[in-house]
């Protein structure tokens, strides 16, 4: 099960949920919360993450759990503000991070992703603005798309957890040329990542996730908001924009390493797409919100 349609991972408070348990792996996770007139309350437990408006605002209370992890103590209670953004195509949001053994509350209104990975360092909550976000614009031509480097590894610290943005004009490809992280050579992280994906105007896009050495995989999922792609393993991409559609995805990954990397290998099929780049102008429509650093 690589694809999950918005509502078939529906639990509870959460619009999407996606455990490690559900996805058969051991890491990475992601929640998103539609706030409205009501709370959503939890305990991150084995889990740090993070608090991110996809849009709207919302006010997050953390107090210590009443049952923190082994060897671990709840964080000291602290309230935290988050701006937010109209929608993904707004430019960066604010953002929290929460550490494992925290009591969370939201309340709110708007549409709330909670990035997540099992971890074992008990780190401080914090609070990062949007101003602080960097914003990365990668290929060129019809490859070109924004990456906001949120909580990419020399972007954020965090245990296991690495998330991004990236969103891409219509009628253009990311995830391009098609990567893998799934095996343990150098230059290569092992991680499992998740896909969740938003379409401007009630759009679609389209997802390739196909085999590697690692094993069997076989998933071209046509895809709308509020929909995720699961890949634990295998080349993975392109990302199809539909022309006249603009597409988002918020990337989650995780893995078993002590050093946080989001290192790839790209198919050596499709590697040399990199080198023509160079003879192409950038998509002018980008970038998404605001000024790229």
């Amino acid at each position: 099960m690589t694809y999950l349609p918005y509502g078939k991972s529906a639990n509870g408070p959460w619009a999407v949920e996606v455990t490690p348990s559900l996805a058969g792996w051991t890491y990475s996770g992601l929640r998103v919360a539609n706030l409205a007139d009501a709370t959503v309350s939890f305990d991150t437990g084995e889990e740090e993450m993070l608090v991110l408006p996809l849009s709207g605002s919302c006010t997050v209370a953390l107090t210590p759990s009443a049952s923190p992890p082994p060897g671990t103590h709840g964080p000291d209670a602290v309230t935290y503000e988050l701006a937010g953004r109209s929608s993904v195509f707004d430019g960066p949001s604010d953002f929290v991070y929460l550490p494992i053994g925290a009591h969370v509350t939201l309340r709110g209104d708007g549409r709330i992703a909670l990035p997540s990975a099992r971890a074992t360092r008990a780190l401080e909550p914090r609070h990062v603005p949007a101003a602080d976000v960097s914003v990365e614009i990668r290929g060129a031509g019809q490859a070109s798309r924004q990456v906001n480097n949120f909580c990419a590894p020399d972007a954020f610290d965090c245990d296991k957890l690495m998330a991004v943005e990236v969103l891409t004009p219509g009628g253009n490809w990311s995830s391009y040329p098609p990567h893998k992280h799934d095996t343990p050579n150098p230059g290569e992280a092992v991680l499992e990542e998740i896909y969740y994906f938003e379409v401007a105007g009630r759009g679609l896009g389209y997802q390739r996730v196909y085999s590697s050495e690692r094993g069997q995989i076989d998933t071209l999922a046509e895809v709308s908001s509020g929909d995720v792609v699961l890949v634990p393993y295998g080349y993975h991409g392109p990302s199809m924009a539909a022309p006249g559609y603009d597409l988002y995805y918020l990337n989650v990954l995780a893995g078993p390493a002590e050093q946080r990397s989001m290192a790839f290998c790209d198919d050596p099929g499709h590697a040399w797409i990199r080198s023509s780049w160079d003879s192409q102008p950038i998509d002018p429509r980008l970038p998404f919100g605001r000024t790229h650093d």
